[in-house]
Formats: structure tokens, C-alpha cells, sequence
């Protein structure tokens, strides 16, 4: 199963990075596959230091704003207990871990993850459509130089219609952030998603 959160690892100069990832989780969260392009700050970030902290998160905006670079400012993080990494303050549950194995021969990279210190924060509070379209959107808006425009545009219609009947003010705007990103990204292209 993929579990869409947030990742925090750090650079061999200490640096913090946080991005959005979706690791395959094995049994009860007992380890994690990941699964960086090897072009990220992340896999350079794993493939350094070989740990990181993944966490399960259900406020989207940070999720979202790390998906496309416009984090202004990190957000409040105390130190992990095992690994030199940090560990978001406002999560649901973090789970540190370790690189055991990594396969390099594809762009994609895949790193197998054992977990060595995991605990949880707070109670998960829950999704409604709008924050699973929030999610969604923030995946495609990763993609857009992958993923054909005309899809990419049927598909944030479609996430817009459960984003306006369920959402709330925060939701709204955090969608129409990313749907200005993609935008932003045709129209540099000469094209637009509208």
C-alpha cells in the first residue's frame, strides 16, 4: 500500500529538506520502500546520510506547498531520537528510518527502508474529498512535465468540483495555489490550463 505524506531528511551539511512522499508500506508500517527520482534533493539527501523521518500528516497545506517549493519558512520540528534527522511537530505519526538497500539502475530510484523509531503525535483527524483533491492536485502538479496538459487539465476540473462542495476557505486556497502553479508552468510553455 502507498501512503501519501511528508519526508524530512537532511543534507550532509545538516541542511533540512521537506517533500511530499509516497512509500510503499510494508506490514504495519514495519518498513518502507521509497522511491526518489534520482534528481531530488531527496534521494541525494537519502543516498548521504541513508535516513530520513516519514510523516503521516492530515493537514494538507504542507504537503501540498512542499510538492511545489513555496515553503517560506520550516515549519516547528524537535530532533528524532535515532537517526540525525528531525521530526515535523505537527504530525499525526513519524516514523524514522534507516536505507538497508537501494537499486540506482532506473532514474527512479528504489530505496528499501527499515524503521527504527516511530511514535505518534497526535490522533489523524481524518480526509474529506476536498483534502483527498488537495492531495491529488498536489501530485499532478509534480508531474506536469510527465503528464500530457490536456490531462492534467481534465483532471484538476474534476478535483476543483470536490474541492468547492467539501471543502473549506483553507482547502479553496490552497487548490487554487496549485492550480496557479500549473498554470503558471503551461504558460511559461506558451499554453494554458484554462
Amino acid at each position: 500500500m502507498i501512503v501519501e505524506g511528508v519526508m524530512t531528511s537532511l543534507d550532509s551539511d545538516g541542511r533540512l529538506n521537506i517533500a511530499p512522499m509516497g512509500p510503499i508500506v510494508q506490514g504495519n508500517f514495519a518498513s518502507l520502500i521509497l522511491r526518489p527520482f534520482q534528481t531530488s534533493t531527496t534521494f541525494s539527501n537519502l543516498n548521504e546520510t541513508n535516513c530520513g523521518v516519514f510523516h503521516v500528516v492530515d493537514r494538507v497545506e504542507l504537503l501540498a506547498r512542499a510538492a511545489i517549493g513555496t515553503l517560506t519558512e520550516n515549519p516547528p520540528t524537535r530532533p528524532a531520537s535515532l537517526i540525525l534527522g528531525w521530526i515535523l511537530e505537527d504530525c499525526c505519526r513519524w516514523f524514522e528510518f534507516r536505507i538497508t538497500e537501494r537499486d540506482l539502475s532506473n532514474p527512479r530510484s528504489v530505496m528499501r527502508a527499515e524503521i527504527v523509531s516511530c511514535g505518534e503525535q497526535r490522533p489523524f483527524f481524518g480526509f474529506n474529498r476536498a483534502r483527498h483533491a488537495v492531495i491529488e492536485a498536489a501530485i499532478l502538479a509534480t508531474r506536469v512535465h510527465l503528464l500530457d496538459r490536456a490531462e492534467v487539465t481534465r483532471l484538476f476540473a474534476f478535483l476543483e468540483v470536490a474541492v468547492e462542495k467539501t471543502g473549506d476557505a483553507a482547502e479553496v486556497e490552497i487548490f487554487q495555489m496549485l492550480h496557479s502553479h500549473v498554470h503558471d508552468f503551461y504558460a511559461g510553455e506558451g499554453n494554458d490550463i484554462r
